[in-house]
């Protein structure tokens, strides 16, 4: 947890809230430490970053986690869209 508050700039405590705020749940290593990837050390970050444009640290967990099921669903959308485009081709070879 140290070396992933020094590389973001925050202090563990920092981290800890992301941690009770359930933005994610860092893997554990065999001795108890915290073990962050590097998709939630960017969470981390972006978390810092709203934290240090004035918003609440449970503000700033809710807007990531929401940002990121809108990339998620807006993924999703264009991979449906991708097969009713192959399908309606696959029609129109076929009239």
């Amino acid at each position: 947890m140290g070396r992933a508050a020094e590389l973001l700039g925050v202090t563990p405590g920092f981290l800890r809230g992301l941690d009770a705020a359930e933005l994610f749940v860092p893997q554990r290593s065999a001795g108890g430490h915290r073990r962050y990837s590097r998709y939630q050390l960017r969470l981390a970050q972006r978390a810092r970053d709203l934290v240090d444009q004035g918003t609440a640290l449970e503000a700033a967990c809710r807007i990531i986690i929401l940002e990121d099921q809108l990339a998620e669903a807006t993924r999703i959308n264009a991979q449906l869209k991708q097969r009713i485009d192959t399908r309606a081709d696959q029609d129109a070879e076929r009239d």
